[in-house]
């Protein structure tokens, strides 16, 4: 794999600005995870019956950033990118994508969720989760979604290994 360039978050900074930085780290870890694979590479599955593949990793969580933070502050009713109903699981399936597909919608999830964030007053901004139909604030989004990407870059070091495993297998 190739170099580690992340950015590690500050070791004595404020909520926010942590938030925000652990948030980069671990969507920079993710694409890290990507670095130097093929469109093929990408879509290697772990193991039948399951569709999870790395690109589909990517895919899932441009559907997590839309959802928690396009359809919470800006449009309940987003639609999803790879479903046409509630679906996170659809965008695990990554047989038909590309690179450079799913980096691109996954790539512009992640500038709208920075935008969103960076424009809020504070933490506090309360936004309407649809699928709970309760409130939640921005700084439960950003946990949540830092939670998210926590959890699946567990999965992408699985999967990477596999992959890894194969080449000039």
């Amino acid at each position: 794999m190739t170099d580690d360039d992340r950015v590690g978050p500050p070791l004595l900074g404020g909520e926010r600005e942590t938030l925000r930085a652990f948030l980069d780290y671990h969507r920079a870890t993710l694409a890290m995870k990507c670095r130097g694979l093929s469109d093929e590479e990408l879509r290697l599955r772990s193991m039948p019956p399951s569709t999870l593949s790395l690109l589909g990793l990517v895919r899932h969580m441009a559907e997590v950033e839309r959802a928690w933070f396009r359809r919470v502050f800006e449009d309940n009713d987003a639609p999803m990118v790879w479903s046409d109903r509630i679906d996170f699981q659809a965008a695990y399936d990554a047989s038909g994508s590309t690179r450079a597909e799913a980096f691109a919608a996954w790539e512009a999830e992640v500038e709208n969720s920075r935008r969103i964030e960076e424009a809020a007053e504070s933490l506090d901004l309360a936004g309407h989760q649809p699928r709970w139909g309760e409130d939640v604030s921005l700084r439960m989004v950003m946990v949540h979604v830092l939670l998210e990407y926590g959890r699946h870059n567990g999965h992408a070091d699985f999967l990477r290994e596999g992959v890894d495993g194969t080449v000039g297998a």
